[in-house]
This record gives C-alpha cells, sequence and structure tokens, in this order.
C-alpha cells in the first residue's frame, strides 16, 4: 500500500474522532488500527511515523505509542 494511501486511510480515521475530547479521540482512534488495520499496514504507518510523520493529522502523531507496533519480520 501506498504511503499516500496509509497516510489517507489514518487521517480519514481522525478525521471523524477529532469530534470527540481529544483523550477519547486518541484511544479510539488507536482502538480502531490495533482492531482493524493488519500488520503491515501498521507497520507503514509506524514508517511515517518514525520518520516525523509529515502529513498525517496531530491526532494519528498522538496516538501512535497507544498503537500495537507489528514485531519485525525476520530476516
Amino acid at each position: 500500500m501506498s504511503v499516500e494511501k496509509i497516510t489517507r486511510m489514518a487521517n480519514d480515521i481522525a478525521k471523524f474522532m477529532e469530534s470527540k475530547p481529544h483523550d477519547e479521540g486518541v484511544a479510539l482512534l488507536a482502538a480502531h488500527i490495533n482492531d482493524f488495520w493488519d500488520p503491515r499496514m501498521r507497520r507503514q504507518l509506524f514508517e511515517i511515523l518514525d520518520a516525523g510523520g509529515a502529513g498525517l493529522r496531530p491526532l494519528v502523531r498522538d496516538a501512535g505509542p497507544a498503537i500495537r507496533r507489528p514485531v519485525a519480520e525476520a530476516a
């Protein structure tokens, strides 16, 4: 999946969650990604976050610590 698509998907979830109080939005966004995104998608999201989170809405960046980081793939 492209960086643009992962960014758009995460930002779309964040836009919806921004209607909630900040802490609740962060928790709900992280829960959604943890529950519905496969490890490959989460790995791509962490590549974006680890590079500074360019293009991601602040709520996505704030939710980063609550999102499960996938286990590294064996080489």
